[in-house]
């Protein structure tokens, strides 16, 4: 299987320009991306307009974010178990059309609570099948030798639309409600899914399908366990989604300690989006950077030198008084992050064979996941109960460590190849 052809020998950036393939598939993933965003705000601004049982009234926007969060913790792995019998590009779009469907399925559904939930999981469930088939689909439109600065593009987009969504998010919603009271919302994050779909059935991908009748009959359990045991069997890749993982949890955890932090720095506790825009617009440099000079750098090394500094920025804010300094280390944290995340992917996309890609994105999507749930649920206690600065000098270690074994198993595995 080949890589859609450039039409000349091109490299960073400037191959990617001219693979109309890989622009289609970027260009589907920001609609998508930022329709995710924006929708969990949607989600949560809902919530007046609906009926809420009266023992839930306090808690609703939490079951919204559970309802989102439980199918990407149970289903991430079992949905990629079907990606490679179908074709990526196919997956992509119907979850787009379903999920922009099952939006538009709220117009004409009672206003009740159960409704909202059973919509926003639903959403979730589909967004399971749609986030490995695309993973998998990055490698079979981009040359080996540009999937560092493809990886690098669809971090720094994925970065920037969490910034843009949360930021523009409301005001847009708003300013729909204004030009219609009825559904607006609703139609206008559906029709970032839609254009999405749009743009993604123009791509053309070749790749091999086994649709023989045989191929179609899968045992979930039995392929559950053989791709466990495939992980299991090859440390590189089990190496690498623990990176990912402890890179996953430190970029979750960052919201809730900057509410934390705001307080120290001079901001107001609704301000804490600045030090997390600041993270990001350092993630987003630093993507941008390996997606240009990446090819250049000793790729190897370039992870541990991303949680040095985050482990660093981790510790130094503990002592952070000032909004300068605290947004320079939130800046700061992401360019370490950036280090970490896109020449991890791009390893595992590199050593993971076609067949097995769905199998392997899926378990990533799990273990991201469940990384990323973590922090929600022991951040805010520990915090309360220890104070600010021991969690930081702990997350700090933690960081350290981990990302220090997971980098040596790494790169012994890589010297052993």
């Amino acid at each position: 299987m080949l890589p859609a052809k450039t039409p000349t020998e091109a490299s960073g950036f400037q191959a990617l320009l001219q693979n109309r393939t890989f622009l289609l598939l970027w260009g589907g993933q920001v609609f998508s991306q930022i329709a995710d965003k924006v929708l969990m705000i949607m989600s949560v601004g809902l919530l007046t307009s609906y009926h809420i049982p009266v023992r839930f009234a306090a808690s609703a926007a939490s079951y919204v974010f559970l309802a989102s969060t439980i199918p990407a913790i149970l289903f991430g792995a079992a949905a990629g178990i079907y990606i490679n019998q179908y074709p990526k590009k196919q997956i992509m779009v119907v979850a787009d059309l379903i999920r922009g469907s099952l939006l538009l399925l709220l117009l004409i559904l009672p206003k009740e609570f159960i409704f909202l939930l059973l919509i926003t999981f639903t959403i979730s469930i589909v967004t399971q099948a749609f986030a490995p088939a695309e993973q998998s689909a990055i490698p079979l439109v981009v040359k080996t030798e540009n999937l560092l600065t493809a990886n690098a593009l669809f971090t720094t987009t994925q970065t920037a639309s969490i910034i843009v969504g949360f930021a523009i998010g409301e005001p847009i919603l708003a300013a729909a409600t204004n030009i219609s009271k009825d559904g607006a919302q609703e139609i206008f994050v559906a029709s970032l899914y839609f254009a999405a779909a749009g743009l993604g059935q123009l791509i053309k991908i070749e790749e091999e399908i086994n649709t023989s009748k045989h191929a179609r009959k899968i045992n979930p359990w039995y392929e559950l366990k053989d791709g466990f045991k495939y992980l299991q069997s090859n440390k590189l890749l089990l190496n690498a989604m623990l990176q990912l993982a402890v890179f996953s949890s430190t970029i979750a955890a960052l919201p809730i300690l900057a509410i934390n932090l705001t307080t120290k720095v001079g901001l107001e506790p609704k301000q804490f989006g600045f030090l997390v825009a600041a993270a990001g617009i350092g993630l987003v440099f630093g993507a941008g950077f390996l997606g240009h000079f990446g090819s250049r750098l000793q790729q190897k090394s370039l992870p541990l030198m991303g949680f040095i500094g985050m482990s660093l920025v981790l510790a130094i804010f503990a002592f952070v008084h000032n909004i300068w300094i605290g947004l320079l280390c939130g800046g700061v944290l992401g360019l370490g992050a950036s280090l970490v995340a896109v020449p991890t992917q791009t390893l595992v996309q590199e050593k993971t064979p076609e067949s097995l890609r769905g199998k392997v994105f899926g378990f990533q999507n799990n273990v991201v996941n469940i990384a990323v749930s973590l922090p929600l649920v022991i951040i805010a206690p520990l915090t309360d109960r220890f104070g600010l600065q021991p969690v930081l000098w702990g997350m700090s270690m933690i960081v350290t460590i981990a990302g220090i074994l997971t980098w040596r198993a790494t790169a012994q595995v890589l010297e052993e190849v």
